[in-house]
């Protein structure tokens, strides 16, 4: 049982208090915290791996693969609703889902981070850039996707960056979007 099962589909029977009590009775560990002694490149590879572990024991399949982004769009769509994880302060938690994203981005195409331990805004700043020389900021794309929804899918996203896309993945995409749409509406 991980840290998102308390707000997951297993326990949607349970009331928002009842759900409550039990993260504070689990003893879990919230996302990593940025800790000065670790540079910003060493919190982003912790952040993704804590999100990898926690989603996987909370029901969620994620192994930074293409299949992993539906599951990051799916969180977000769970815990998007009123009680939900991604209600009110959850900056640690986008910071680690737009890490995990970020981390997928470059197993799936290769690159690196660039990240700027020196700027305020570093966290929110931190780029991949791919081994095809695209950058991306999938730290931000995770602040848009909980403010604006399935439009700002993260799946597209990253499948977005494929120079050599699969004409079936595009017609998933879409598939993918207006799935994440129809389920918005009727809850």
């Amino acid at each position: 049982m991980g840290i998102f099962d308390f707000i997951g589909k297993k326990n949607k029977s349970k009331s928002i208090s009842e759900k409550a009590n039990i993260l504070q009775n689990r003893n879990i560990e919230s996302p990593p915290q940025k800790v000065s002694q670790n540079t910003l490149a060493e919190d982003i590879k912790i952040s993704a791996e804590w999100v990898r572990e926690n989603m996987n024991l909370s029901g969620y399949k994620v192994d930074y693969d293409l299949e992993s982004m539906k599951e990051v769009d799916r969180f977000f769509d769970d815990q998007i609703k009123e009680g939900g994880l991604l209600t009110g302060k959850c900056g640690n938690i986008i910071f680690s889902l737009g890490s995990f994203v970020g981390e997928t981005i470059i197993k799936l195409y290769g690159g690196e981070w660039i990240t700027n331990d020196d700027d305020p805004n570093g966290e929110i700043n931190a780029e991949v850039h791919t081994s095809d020389k695209m950058v991306c900021w999938p730290i931000i794309r995770c602040m848009k996707r909980r403010q604006n929804g399935p439009e700002e899918s993260i799946y597209a996203y990253v499948i977005a960056l494929d120079k050599n896309p699969n004409p079936d993945k595009m017609v998933d995409i879409t598939k993918t979007i207006i799935s994440q749409a129809k389920d918005l509406k009727m809850d």
